[in-house]
């Protein structure tokens, strides 16, 4: 067991990035940047009205238009561990804390991979490393050489049961399955004991090498346990199968709680009830998902909309626990092999924590953990540095206008290591804006956070601002807007790190590693509409 310290950073990032912004080749008929034949005007006093096409600069320089003097901060809100990543996530609270249970990502993994290590935490802005909790076996006979996700509860008996996947890529070889549910215990949820002669594999009907993720708790209405585990059904395709013990060593079998015969698999699956209805999340095709019903029972559907954060492995394989009378959702974002904008997420990174919401139809939405409020307290007032395009300011609303391939910005010079940034957004039909990322006055060069009123989705793809309409997003979420409604925005950074949340009902989380590495700049921007953002508040942590 690990000596346990108090979690502040392990290890920084690497946050060096390939240039990537206006890489992009675009159709024939794009339009280019901002022209460079624009003139440039000086800025005036702070409530002066910003208008017209042309680019205007800050009125003198400063600290905070330096990118020389960014520096990186501790990961407080997004840990990951010392040498190492956070893969699949295995929450549960209890007396001492909300326990976070995790697999062990190394970039360098051997023979044998994935012990379960944890955190833990209170409030979600000091996390504490408990290190090491079950170590992956010791030999190739051994059914978990590696090990994957699981679960943790505290049962009937007073003890703590961790179920676990393991898996063994040697055994198909020797005629064996790949996978199985194994168990341990503890007395003190810091010295745990393997049971060997618990473990058991997949029904004949199931793929014995796809069959993983148990999910144990306590049914009070049967008296007895329940396991729900990811199965490869040989007619249902992807299933979520149903298991019942009364004293987790031995299980029965039962029917599956959920089979919507479209996926290969359903992992991590994770069911728990929040007023009238029961939620089982799982994970697939690098997303996150959930089903509802009103019985423990089923039959579970599926929301017309049931993604709560991004695609990509910006946010997967999240499990939930209740804590502190509020339900959080626990997962993981990817990182990338190198860090730069463009590209896909590899499994495992930083984990990240949502406070879930219920709307009043029983659907979900995400916001930020509550207790943030008590990190982010100290105000930062943003003042215009300089705008490009049509930017006009009134009483606190700043309105943007751009048509075509046409760029509006309003830019607030270097960006917070760690912030709080909150405001509420507006926009017209059919077009773009957000939050944008760039090297002081060079605005042609800057990248973009997106709201994406023609495509009803938020995303972020790495390109420059005018290059938006054309390039695939590297990540995605589902999200409709109204032409001129007004939607709240929180989007919290930690160095590359950046998680957006509207309107207490979607999350896009994200690396934008253009942010820390030479273009440390932010502001706001439209393209292809007009729209106001109202009340942009600015806060920090309090200085240690």
């Amino acid at each position: 067991m690990m000596k346990k310290k108090l979690f502040f950073l392990l290890v920084f990032s690497c946050l060096v990035t390939a240039a990537c912004a206006g890489q992009e080749t675009p159709p024939e008929t794009q339009k280019s940047d901002i022209p460079d034949t624009q003139e440039a005007e000086s800025l005036g006093a702070e409530d002066v009205e910003l208008s017209g096409n042309q680019v205007q600069e800050p009125a003198e320089e400063s600290e905070a238009g330096n990118v020389e003097n960014y520096e990186g901060v501790p990961y407080r809100l997004y840990p990951t561990s010392e040498n190492a990543w956070v893969g699949d996530v295995m929450p549960m609270a209890d007396e001492n804390g909300l326990q976070l249970y995790y697999l062990y990502d190394t970039d360098h993994n051997g023979v044998g991979y994935h012990p379960i290590y944890k955190f833990s935490t209170s409030n979600f802005y000091e996390y504490q490393d408990d290190g090491l909790v079950i170590l992956y076996g010791s030999s190739a006979e051994e059914p978990d050489l590696a090990i994957g996700t699981g679960s943790v509860l505290k049962a009937q008996d007073g003890r703590y049961h961790c179920f676990y996947t393991g898996h063994n890529d040697t055994f198909p070889d020797k005629g064996l399955d790949k996978e199985c549910v194994m168990h341990a215990v503890s007395e003190d949820n810091i010295s745990w004991t393997k049971i060997p002669e618990d473990t058991f594999y997949a029904a004949e009907h199931y793929s014995g090498d796809d069959f993983r993720d148990p999910f144990v708790f306590w049914n009070e209405d049967e008296q007895c346990y329940w396991l729900l585990i990811a199965a490869h059904d040989e007619k249902l395709g992807g299933i979520v199968a149903r298991y019942t013990s009364t004293d987790l060593s031995k299980w029965t079998l039962c029917d599956p709680l959920y089979a919507p015969e479209k996926q290969y698999m359903l992992e991590c699956p994770d069911l728990f009830r929040m007023g009238d209805y029961y939620y089982l999340f799982y994970s697939w095709d690098r997303v996150t998902y959930y089903a509802m019903s009103n019985s423990i029972y089923g039959p579970f559907a599926e929301p017309a909309d049931n993604i709560l954060d991004g695609t990509g492995f910006c946010f997967y394989a999240a499990k939930t626990a209740e804590f502190e009378g509020k339900r959080y959702l626990c997962g993981w974002m990817g990182r990338k092999s190198e860090p730069k904008d463009t590209g896909a997420y590899d499994w495992a990174g930083s984990m990240v924590i949502h406070e879930l919401v219920q709307k009043e139809d029983g659907t979900l939405g995400v916001k930020e953990p509550s207790s943030l409020e008590n990190y982010f307290v100290v105000d930062k007032t943003p003042a215009v540095m300089g705008t490009a395009g049509d930017v006009e300011k009134d009483n606190g609303v700043y309105r943007l206008s751009a048509g075509a391939d046409d760029v509006a910005l309003a830019e607030f010079g270097m960006r917070e290591p760690t912030m709080l940034l909150e405001c509420t957004v507006s926009l017209d039909r059919d077009g773009y804006a957000g939050f944008a990322f760039g090297a002081g006055d060079d605005y042609g060069k800057y990248t973009g956070l997106v709201l994406d009123a023609k495509n009803n989705s938020v995303h972020f793809e790495g390109c420059v601002l005018s290059r938006i309409a054309y390039v695939e997003p590297v990540i995605s979420t589902h999200f409709t807007f109204e032409p001129g409604k007004e939607y709240h925005i929180k989007l919290i950074m930690e160095n590359e790190i950046a998680v957006l949340y509207i309107d207490d009902t979607k999350a896009l989380s994200n690396r934008i590693y253009k942010s820390v590495d030479g273009a440390v700049h932010w502001g706001i921007f439209a393209n292809n509409t007009e729209a106001a953002f109202r009340d942009i508040v600015v806060k920090v942590p309090a200085a240690e």
